[in-house]
């Protein structure tokens, strides 16, 4: 009896901002890879989560939104979703049921076409609508590409997902394993601790004080002595009024961003953390190739 075929691949998560990509990822791999926000353009980088199962490995990239963007990190971010698309073996194209499609969606129509690769579409956020609602938009959207599969889904409470992984493991072909069956990312850890950081940066401020920071991890050193990890974190922003927001009266804010990120961190690592976290104003940083580049957003 010959051995069951094993198959593996990668499979690209794209779609406009806010539709849930970083959700679904998160949902799929079973940890959080990516931070989930409620605002906009939060995902900055390729994340890579990957899905052992008996018979595959799929390795999805969770991508920056794609919209018109204007200033230079934000191309940089929209550039590195559009590079997947002819870097994978699979797109999955995210949508979502509450929201009618518009020209950010037919732009990234036309991308697929040109690309030439099994599409499945995912309309999400299901929960948020009547079943019935769905079937207008699944008519028009099929009647605009053929899909390979549409699937609707709720990432949030996990309906759909099975199907999901059901439908791209039967598209993918035979392969070998690209990473060991217990590993989720490899993104090294480093950088998923500043994505924490900037998560309670981005629950916390309002309007465009979170958009224009970064964070950047200058130590990160495990004492054995101490059985503790010594991380440094520092935060870049464009001016000195969002230093001031960021710190808050007499430091209150700058202290619950750094309670609440060290409770992740030490859930994550499964270790005691020490957390420093400072605030640094670097004029200009989102307009600055080299910034960019050296904060890994490029």
């Amino acid at each position: 009896m010959n051995e069951k075929q094993f198959k593996s691949g990668f499979v690209s998560i794209i779609g406009r901002p806010n539709v849930g990509k970083s959700t679904l990822l998160n949902e799929i791999v079973g940890e959080k890879l990516s931070i989930i926000t409620s605002k906009p353009q939060t995902t900055r980088n390729r994340i890579t989560g990957i899905k052992n199962l008996d018979d595959a490995q799929i390795v999805f990239w969770d991508t920056p939104g794609i919209h018109k963007a204007r200033d230079l990190m934000n191309r940089v971010m929209v550039k590195a979703a559009i590079s997947t698309i002819s870097e994978v073996d699979i797109i999955v194209f995210v949508i979502e049921a509450n929201k009618l499609s518009g020209g950010g969606d037919d732009f990234i129509i036309d991308l697929l076409r040109e690309a030439n690769k099994p599409v499945i579409l995912v309309i999400n956020k299901i929960d948020l609508v009547k079943k019935g609602e769905l079937l207008p938009l699944i008519g028009d959207l099929s009647s605009r590409f053929d899909f390979k599969h549409i699937i609707p889904v709720s990432a949030k409470k996990g309906e759909g997902i099975e199907t999901l992984l059901s439908n791209i493991k039967d598209l993918l072909n035979e392969g070998p394993r690209f990473f060991s069956d217990d590993q989720l990312t490899d993104l090294p850890e480093r950088f998923i601790v500043s994505e924490i950081i900037r998560e309670k940066l981005y629950s916390r401020l309002h309007d465009e004080v979170p958009y224009s920071t970064a964070v950047e991890i200058e130590e990160f050193t495990e004492k054995e002595s101490k059985n503790v990890l010594v991380i440094k974190a520092l935060i870049y922003v464009e001016r000195d009024s969002q230093k001031r927001i960021i710190i808050g009266k007499k430091g209150a804010m700058m202290r619950d961003i750094g309670t609440a990120a060290r409770k992740d961190i030490e859930a994550l690592l499964g270790a005691k953390v020490f957390l420093e976290v400072f605030v640094k104003v670097k004029s200009g940083w989102s307009s600055s190739d080299r910034m960019l580049k050296e904060l890994g957003i490029d």
